[in-house]
């Protein structure tokens, strides 16, 4: 059985755009790339040519995964009227006597470096369901955690 795909409305469009220009922009330049490095001759000592080829597999790749998760994502809308932690809520918390802000999506949209966090992270599982005010503990290899939610949105 497949996992399911969640996204957020947000999510599925960056997923999108990211889309439209590995195939409108990148494909094109790793062809143009290809092209240049046939022109420096014996193809099987050709590092310029290896790299291009290489570069090309990977944006096939990224090509292949992205449509297959579009084609199966499903979207996930903001349920505003819970009052309760869900996907695409963006969650305001106390952490040891400082602030924090998360917003929970999708895995395949997760951004921890931009307080974009997966809803099957530690920190997404522990506050999903939760409400201001709630406190959850998350265990981490330093310890545990705690946060306290002061706002949803």
């Amino acid at each position: 059985m497949q996992k399911k795909i969640i996204l957020t409305r947000e999510g599925l469009e960056k997923l999108k755009a990211e889309l439209k220009k590995l195939k409108e922009e990148t494909r094109h330049e790793v062809a143009i790339r290809i092209k240049e490095a046939k022109e420096f001759g014996d193809l099987s000592e050709n590092s310029e040519y290896e790299a291009a080829k290489n570069q090309q597999a990977f944006t096939e790749g990224k090509i292949a995964e992205l449509e297959y998760i579009i084609k199966n994502a499903t979207i996930k809308e903001k349920n505003s009227n819970t009052g309760s932690v869900d996907i695409g809520s963006t969650v305001h918390v106390e952490v040891e006597g400082g602030a924090e802000r998360f917003k929970i999506v999708g895995a395949h949209e997760a951004d921890p470096i931009n307080g974009m966090i997966s809803y099957e992270s530690p920190i997404g599982m522990a506050l999903i369901g939760k409400k201001t005010g709630e406190e959850v503990e998350v265990t981490v290899p330093a310890g545990v955690i705690r946060y306290k939610i002061t706002n949803i949105e």
